[in-house]
């Protein structure tokens, strides 16, 4: 077996696995919002700028719109937000927070603190998470450049 295709040699796939277990410790926290962890990256996105296109709101979470789309459907039927053509121009989707979206706001306003709290109890260290964050949005930036992408 060749060294590199070792599963536990691949940045990859302890890449894919914090994501996964990210997900998993938002669980607890969102599930009392009656929220999944997507629609709370997306309702993020609204808090920070409320009536935004489909398309923007894709491009802030990285995501395709064929991604978003269905999940902004899905949060629509919830009663979370609403989609409304917009004025300039009507092909244009945007999504807006409905009250009970904006209400969501107050109620998820201690979810960081939270995990937060959680990742320190079981022994994450502050400094470090901030060193990670940081290493992070630069390993990000490096993937998302043009010149990678090429």
């Amino acid at each position: 077996m060749y060294e590199q295709l070792k599963l536990d040699n691949q940045l990859c796939f302890r890449l894919y696995t914090a994501s996964r277990l990210v997900t998993q410790a938002y669980r607890p926290f969102l599930e009392p919002l009656n929220l999944t962890y997507p629609q709370y990256l997306v309702l993020m996105v609204l808090w920070e700028n409320d009536c935004q296109p489909v398309n923007d709101i894709a491009k802030r979470l990285m995501l395709e719109t064929n991604t978003v789309t269905p999940l902004v459907q899905r949060m629509e039927r919830q009663g979370i937000v609403l989609r409304k053509r917009g004025k300039i121009d009507t092909r244009q989707r945007l999504v807006c927070l409905t009250d009970k979206g904006k209400a969501l706001e107050q109620q998820a306003k201690d979810v960081p603190v939270c995990l937060s709290g959680k990742l320190c109890e079981l022994g994450a260290d502050t400094a470090e998470l901030m060193q990670m964050i940081t290493s992070l949005d630069k390993f990000i930036g490096i993937l998302s450049s043009k010149s990678f992408a090429q």
